[in-house]
């Protein structure tokens, strides 16, 4: 029987696993099917990190994490869990080995996956100029024009982040309408620097070896292509959430979700089901930021100590 059973191993799992076996927890075992250290250690560059203060890797940021976790106890399961479920006040995990896993707690922090949008290119430069983080990779276009694909809240509130450092914004949307509150397009149309250019598909693109140098987008109405040549494209079309353990045979979810999946939890990061929690990317309003995914992390171990008592 564990006292915390943690799903995912990126910073929000991580520190979870840290502070709960550092504040007393003996039986804690985090399940990642992969390498540990999450999405970010896919990334080429991090300069944001408080107290790192030389430029690295999301791979060189991460190495030394699982070792510090290791150290006070955490122990680490490669396996992947299939499906949570409850039964008074035990929750049982079945990974996907067949195998099952009684536990007092759960700490759900599997995250989410950027949506692609499926344009030629994408794949081939994705890390090379395109990107799906604004916060995390605006600043390396700086004075430069770039390119935002999306028509979400999400997007033009990202364009207009882009639009304070970058000198020129094109916002390409496929529609000539956006899903977007009022409020939002109101702010984005009132940046002189964010061009719109929407009713538009992607054709493609394309680059070079040191990466991206432009994009061609081919108008609905007539057709003809507009060549845009900028280092940077910005890709905002959606997430999808990673909430599949919760999934129960009829359909519906072990916690309350939003019409998004998104996990919703309280500023303790409790869901509506006794010692079932949700940290990271994974739950609502979420930052997507790795220091904010690792303050969810502690946050979670703590009140679930508090919660084991």
């Amino acid at each position: 029987m564990l006292d915390l059973a943690i799903i995912g191993g990126g910073p929000a799992g991580l520190t979870a696993g840290l502070y709960a076996t550092r504040g007393g927890l003996k039986n804690v075992t985090m399940f990642e099917m992969g390498l540990p250290g999450g999405q970010i250690t896919g990334s080429s560059e991090i300069e944001n990190y408080p107290g790192q203060g030389n430029v690295m890797t999301g791979m060189e940021l991460m190495e030394n994490w699982l070792e510090q976790c290791q150290r006070f106890g955490l122990k680490h399961e490669m396996n992947q869990v299939s499906k949570v479920t409850k039964e008074g006040d035990i929750f049982t995990l079945e990974t996907a080995d067949g195998k099952k896993q009684e536990a007092k707690s759960v700490l759900l922090a599997t995250g989410s996956v950027p949506r692609r949008a499926g344009f030629q290119g994408e794949d081939k430069f994705f890390g090379r100029g395109i990107s799906t983080c604004a916060t995390c990779d605006g600043f390396f276009y700086k004075g430069k024009e770039v390119a935002l694909v999306g028509g979400g809240d999400s997007a033009l509130e990202e364009a207009v982040y882009l639009a304070k450092t970058c000198s020129k914004v094109y916002l390409v949307h496929r529609r000539d309408t956006y899903r977007a509150a009022p409020s939002t397009i109101e702010h984005m149309k009132a940046c002189e620097n964010i061009e719109e250019v929407t009713n538009v598909d992607i054709e493609e693109v394309y680059g070079d070896n040191m990466g991206v140098t432009g994009l061609k987008v081919k108008s609905k109405i007539d057709g003809t292509i507009r060549d845009l040549p900028v280092p940077g494209v910005f890709v905002f079309v959606g997430r999808d959430v990673l909430n599949d353990p919760l999934k129960q045979d009829d359909g519906t979810f072990l916690c309350d979700t939003n019409e998004q999946g998104e996990i919703i939890v309280d500023l303790r990061m409790r869901t509506n089901v006794p010692g079932l929690y949700a940290a990271g990317d994974v739950r609502i309003d979420a930052a997507k930021q790795v220091v904010c995914a690792s303050g969810d992390g502690s946050t979670a171990a703590v009140n679930i100590i508090e919660y084991l008592g």
